[in-house]
């Protein structure tokens, strides 16, 4: 009889983890796990392995090495600031460029990337720097996995950890890139830290090996570090390794390049990531799992509370009932404070957006008047304006997705404190749900007019929500369903009716003074239109903040005032009832713990799955 394959075995042990705790947290809290169901339903066409680390590194040299193209990822003392480039295996070669406020991706030239990726490039007018760009080439490696080079965690401007995070939210697996020239520093553990609530695996990489003999010191400090503030990893896989060496290997002859190779250590990376790479769906449920875990240790945490009210501490019910009366009184003394922030702030927005916009336009018209005034291609023009409004629709709908996520940051922060945050933000999220989503789709314009307008309301989760508390809180702590704020974002479409063709047909087509003044009423009337979509936009906004702010605060004081009654209660009770009570929950707790204490054992089963470190870097 033959014994059952470890790694098929282990999967089915992951599964049986999954199904049953998300079937027990679906009994307790639906929305948290609504939340584990849509991370469960990601599908994997390629695993992606994302590389981070802290700027001058050698993440991007490495990430060349690991492709086996020296220079295709820039290599620069100044980082990318607001993208990551993503190398997706494809026979030919390109790259796109992923711009806010463009419909379509643009083309570059694998040339263009450093003017595109770093400070020091040289972008064309007008263009905003791209969030994402990605690479299609043919390199051996990206058979097996997606490769995802990040900018620095820390360095220059906190946004690179930011967009960094973003990428992680896709990651199969991370590899944290370190180099030997001294131990972690604190940005590096908080990023891993941070990185690691949302992604199980972990490989790391010393770089810079051969620059510094005393590298093996480095990499024991570092395991030191690991296990004192993120034991989980102290047993994770090292992979010393030199790019350098590998680049100059491919600058000599082959006999001659052998050597270098080797010491490069580079190969070892490469088949360890294509292991990792091969259990890419093991890996995805171990991310879901651990996701699951974070929610089984907040309920654990919410029983504690529980308990200890059945055992009450007059010290306890004298701060709960001086925080009910703050509150309380806050809502009384502020309410109009808080109205009047949340008014200016939507104000000022609002002004902003209509100023962009007619930014915009602006731009969009003396382009257009340029071509008419050339005689350029008139035959075409309406076409054309058509798929600029459709762009402009893009461009606008993500600045004010962008600005509605500042006015709810903004207004927040002046009527919660990040421990009152942790309470209400998962009701906060269910009311701006609501909210946004009972109000009826606007539709403008029509056929017989000179544009056509459509627009829908939606609620944007995730990577594009506002994070708020994470300094006091940990986002972490909140990731399933109460971790972030749900902005309403917009989704704007705008484009010529077909009066606007006719209108063109019968007047426009042949006369450059007649094509001008169809000019100017088309882009009049968008404007005019657009303005009108922002400010009901800016209204549902205010709308729905206000609705989710007084119902969250009435939500706190109704907790207060139910924690309070159940303090009252038991010390209105007799030991005997208390007691019974409190075993009650301590029941409960002990499911929970034995829910955890199963969780983790999987988890650490599921570490089998980790390549092994080369011999030389292992304890």
């Amino acid at each position: 009889m033959t014994s059952p394959n470890p790694t098929q075995a282990l999967g089915k042990l992951l599964r049986s983890a999954v199904d049953t705790n998300l079937a027990f947290i679906r009994k307790v809290d639906p929305d948290a796990a609504a939340e584990l169901d849509g991370i469960r339903r990601r599908t994997i066409t390629r695993p992606g392995i994302v590389v981070v680390g802290e700027t001058k590194r050698g993440k991007s040299s490495l990430v060349n090495m690991l492709v086996g193209v020296p220079n295709l990822s820039p290599v620069d003392a100044a980082v990318a600031t607001a993208s990551y480039l993503e190398f997706i295996h494809d026979p030919t070669h390109s790259a796109h460029a992923y711009v806010p406020g463009r419909e379509d991706p643009i083309p570059l030239a694998l040339t263009d990337l450093r003017d595109w990726a770093t400070v020091l490039g040289r972008m064309p007018d007008g263009i905003r720097p791209p969030r994402r760009i990605e690479i299609r080439h043919s390199a051996p490696l990206l058979q097996y996995l997606t490769l995802v080079d990040t900018p620095g965690v820390g360095g220059l401007d906190s946004l690179h950890a930011e967009v960094a995070l973003d990428a992680v939210e896709r990651a199969t697996a991370l590899l944290m890139v370190v180099d030997a020239s001294a131990p972690f520093s604190q940005p590096e553990l908080d990023f891993l830290i941070e990185a690691s609530k949302r992604v199980n695996f972990v490989l790391f990489a010393l770089t810079k090996t051969d620059a510094y003999p005393g590298w093996r010191t480095i990499l024991a400090d570092n395991r030191g570090q690991l296990q004192a503030h993120a034991p989980r990893f102290g047993t994770a896989p090292w992979f010393p390794v030199s790019a350098r060496l590998a680049e100059v290997a491919l600058t000599l002859p082959q006999a001659a390049s052998a050597e270098l190779i080797r010491e490069s250590r580079i190969a070892e990376l490469q088949h360890a990531l294509v292991q990792l790479a091969g259990k890419g769906h093991l890996l995805q449920q171990a991310n879901v799992l651990r996701s699951i875990r974070s929610d089984i240790i907040r309920m654990d945490q919410a029983i504690g509370e529980r308990m200890r009210a059945t055992d009450p501490d007059p010290a306890e019910i004298d701060r709960a009932k001086a925080e009910r009366a703050a509150i309380a009184a806050r809502k009384r003394t502020e309410s109009r404070q808080w109205s009047l922030a949340l008014n200016t702030e939507t104000q000022r927005a609002r002004i902003e957006a209509t100023g962009r916009l007619r930014g915009y336009v602006t731009q969009l018209q003396e382009s257009f008047m340029t071509r008419i005034d050339k005689g350029e291609d008139l035959k075409n023009l309406p076409q054309d304006v058509d798929r600029a409004l459709c762009a402009l629709s893009v461009r606008l709908s993500q600045d004010l997705e962008f600005r509605f996520r500042k006015v709810g940051e903004r207004v927040l922060a002046q009527v919660f404190t990040p421990a009152e945050l942790h309470s209400v933000l998962r009701q906060l999220n269910a009311r701006l749900r609501h909210a946004i989503s009972a109000k009826p789709r606007r539709e403008g314009g029509g056929d017989n007019g000179m544009i056509v307008m459509s627009s829908a309301s939606m609620v944007m989760m995730g990577t594009n929500a506002v994070k708020m508390g994470a300094g006091a809180i940990g986002v972490g702590s909140m990731a399933a369903g109460a971790g972030a704020i749900a902005i309403p974002v917009v989704g704007i479409g705008i484009g010529l009716a077909a009066g606007a063709y006719l209108i063109w047909k019968r007047k426009s087509s042949t006369d450059k003074q007649q094509a001008r003044t169809w000019l100017r009423e088309v882009l009049g009337e968008s404007r005019a239109a657009l303005s009108d979509e922002i400010t009901h936009r800016f209204t549902d906004l205010q709308y729905a903040l206000t609705l989710a702010l007084d119902e969250a605060i009435e939500r706190r004081l109704q907790q207060l005032d139910a924690h309070i009654a159940t303090i009252d209660k038991s010390m209105a009770e007799d030991k005997a009832v208390r007691a019974k009570r409190k075993s009650a929950l301590a029941g409960e707790r002990e499911t929970l713990r034995a829910k955890i204490k199963h969780v983790d054992e999987v988890l650490v089963r599921v570490r089998q799955l980790a390549p092994a470190a080369p011999a030389e870097a292992r304890e």
